[in-house]
């Protein structure tokens, strides 16, 4: 083996053995030669492009390029540095922009303007910056992974725990409070381990927790159709498909801010650049609505953008489940928006494509199943190593089927796996409605887990509520079969109110404004109040029916329209309360009649 020394534009890499390029197929190469085992890190060519082993045969290894690799020729040099993917976990994650293999994007922008070149590389975190370090375990205590040692001011307002690596343990010889940098020395164990402010783990390994916990709490996101008839719970997963223009990213953009989660880590696994920025450029100015300080203050940002190399596009999934996980781990709640999994599926297929695998179904690698079910695996709400404290990680993963067919395996397979299940619709979208979510193809399987939360902290008949609301909107499907027909005058009084309650469900409570200053957030007791007074709407409407009024003089009461007005007002309470007032007189004065 050689061991030698190699100096990048901002890293320096240890190398442990030297091969030579013998093929390259794009972002796939094969060297000989190589003394590797799988899923090292390797540096390819003169321009050291960084890489990893994904299979190896005899005396060729396979290697998968994060970066572009027009150019390199057979012959190059290619160095292997014997550490797999690692991301750096530590003090200043928080407010990162990152692409898919942890390089921060803003200080490679620094370096060399808007375009990355090849073969560099720059820390994950910011190595000279110096924080204040609080201790909190004692010297002489026996520790082992997780163990929190003391804690950091991160962000304002956020405090980041320093914790013992997962695979260290021993008794604690030395600790000091102090100012450090990352990589200094802050402490040791009799077993001679140094101890930092951050410890390094590879992507692909999940971090374990001590105890798996059943979610029995919902992840409150402020969007209305979510919050209510298809909750998702924390520690639980979710997919949201749709075709292109459905609003996959408006919604997911939309959980991000509102959804009650401590952390947010948002992936952009190859979206259009355009859609990236957006994110890119409103999340640093947003404000959370907890603190009033930037949302960003507890955010990381991964942008793998459609243009960037494909098997960094492969590798952002993990990066940003692993940097989850890290937070997971010191008792915190993470909301992990992946923007989309099909464009990882298709990094998949292409690197597939390129080993000459034996395709599977639409030319996906067989293996595709499984990849998905390890990633949402991940997620979920336990004890942590090292802490009595809950933490939990909830997945969302955007769908983006070709042609808005549900029917393909990416699809498929991912609905094996989650409990909730978001359907976006074309034809909603179109007559903007929206979030164009389709209440007759979504569910969720967490009703039942979530009812005791709800009935102990919103209202006892919640689920009643949930289900009588449903009711309503399935019988709607069926008449509008019938309307199509005949008309909506042809139908019974009893259904013509039915469409009429079913049409103010769909648009005062499904209905929602993601710009507008107020609707873009629902409270959660807001959504109660606005769904039990439509039933209620309803309950008198079939009462004036059952005593002979004509369904034409109820369906021209005016009170009803003014319940959407609740919507955009912000002393929501006292609007409702006088609507309702005015709904009992309507029909009081009808009655009278």
């Amino acid at each position: 083996m050689v061991k030698m020394k190699i100096s990048k534009s901002t890293a320096k890499t240890e190398i442990v053995s030297k091969g030579v390029l013998y093929r390259i197929a794009g972002p796939v190469v094969v060297a000989k030669n190589l003394a590797a085992r799988m899923y090292d890190v390797v540096r390819v060519g003169n321009e050291k492009l960084m890489g990893e082993v994904i299979q190896i045969d005899g005396d060729k290894v396979v290697i998968q390029v994060y970066e572009d690799t027009s150019g390199i020729k057979p012959g190059e040099p290619v160095f292997n540095t014997g550490k797999p993917l690692s991301v750096a976990l530590g003090p200043g994650l928080l407010t990162s922009i990152y692409d898919g293999i942890q390089r921060p994007l803003p200080v490679l922008e620094k370096q060399m303007g808007n375009y990355i070149l090849r073969g560099v590389d720059a820390p994950g975190l910011p190595m000279n910056k110096k924080w204040k370090f609080t201790a909190t375990a004692k010297v002489g205590a026996k520790v082992e992974g997780g163990d929190i040692l003391g804690e950091v001011e991160e962000t304002e307002g956020f405090t980041h725990k320093v914790m013992v690596p997962p695979n260290l343990s021993g008794k604690l010889v030395s600790l000091k409070s102090g100012t450090y940098t990352v990589d200094e020395e802050i402490g040791k164990l009799d077993n001679g381990a140094k101890l930092q402010l951050m410890h390094y783990w590879p992507v692909r390994k999940p971090r374990k927790m001590r105890k798996k916990l059943s979610p029995t709490i919902p992840l409150q996101t402020g969007q209305r159709i979510f919050d209510t008839l298809f909750p998702l719970a924390k520690g639980g997963v979710a997919a949201i498909p749709g075709p292109f223009g459905a609003g996959k990213t408006v919604s997911q953009q939309q959980l991000a801010k509102w959804c009650d989660a401590e952390i947010i880590v948002y992936i952009g696994c190859g979206e259009r650049g355009n859609e990236m920025t957006e994110v890119l450029t409103e999340f640093p100015h947003m404000k959370d609505p907890k603190s009033g300080r930037p949302l960003m203050n507890r955010t990381v940002l991964i942008a793998n953008t459609s243009n960037m190399p494909v098997a960094a596009r492969e590798a952002s999934v993990y990066t940003g489940i692993t940097i989850a996980e890290y937070y997971r781990d010191m008792g915190y709640d993470v909301a992990l928006m992946a923007d989309s999994t099909s464009r990882w599926a298709e990094a998949m297929r292409e690197i597939s494509s390129r080993l000459e695998e034996m395709p599977g179904e639409e030319g996906y690698p067989a293996y595709l199943s499984t990849r998905l079910a390890e990633f949402y695996e991940r997620a979920g709400i336990g004890i942590p190593l090292g802490t009595e404290k809950t933490g939990s990680i909830s997945v969302i993963g955007a769908v983006s089927p070709p042609g808005g067919d549900f029917s393909e395996p990416v699809t498929q397979n991912t609905l094996r796996v989650v409990k909730t299940f978001w359907a976006l619709d074309a034809k909603l979208a179109q007559r903007r409605h929206f979030p164009s979510i389709n209440w007759l193809t979504s569910y969720s399987l967490y009703h039942e887990a979530l009812a005791p939360w709800y009935k102990e902290n919103v209202a006892e008949d919640w689920p009643e509520v949930i289900k009588q609301l449903m009711i309503i909107l399935q019988q709607e499907e069926k008449l509008l079969e019938i309307v199509q027909l005949v008309g909506s005058d042809a139908l019974p009084d009893k259904e013509q109110l039915t469409l009429e309650v079913a049409r103010l469900i769909r648009e005062f409570i499904l209905q929602q404004n993601a710009f507008h200053e107020i609707d873009t957030f629902c409270a959660i007791e807001k959504s109660y109040r606005l769904m039990t007074l439509v039933l209620k709407y309803n309950e008198q409407c079939q009462n004036a029916l059952a005593k002979g009024t004509r369904v034409k003089t109820i369906l021209e009461l005016k009170a009803k329209d003014k319940i959407a007005e609740a919507k955009f007002t912000k002393d929501w309470k006292q609007w409702l309360e006088s609507v309702e007032k005015d709904i009992e007189k309507e029909f009081t004065h009808l009655h009278a009649q």
